[in-house]
């Protein structure tokens, strides 16, 4: 079982920035794809960006159209962490945030909530001045 656990969160003003990080348990960590979701209320879960395990130690990353340009991906395998840098918030950037693990190796769909294994509990994210 792998738990995944999510930091940061909280109410910034728009054009500002906000880190959230994402830990997730095991040995494992480096080969595991991990993808960034948020769901705003009354809309379903949305993809926002992947870094997607390719073998060895590449990744490939992929984020949604609107977050270009605004939100980073990286990760630290040491520590077994993976970080959403989000800067230029908008308030439709307002959401529940939540990390996903998926610990199989194959090639999957980064954009569909399903195709990953293990979730966060969520953590809010409040763009308003």
């Amino acid at each position: 079982q792998v738990q995944v656990v999510e930091s940061g969160g909280g109410l910034v003003q728009p054009g500002g920035s906000m880190r959230l990080s994402c830990t997730a348990s095991g040995r494992s960590f480096p080969s595991y794809s991990m993808g960034w979701f948020r769901q705003a209320p009354g809309k379903e879960r949305e993809f926002v960006a992947t870094m997607r395990w390719t073998g060895g130690k590449t990744y490939t990353l992929d984020s949604l159209n609107s977050v270009k340009g605004r939100f980073t991906v990286s990760r630290d395998n040491a520590k077994n962490t993976v970080n959403l840098q989000m800067n230029t918030l908008k308030p439709e950037d307002t959401a529940v945030y939540y990390c996903a693990a998926r610990t199989d190796s194959g090639a999957f769909n980064v954009r569909l909530p399903t195709e990953y294994d293990y979730w966060g509990q969520g953590t809010q994210v409040t763009v308003s001045s």
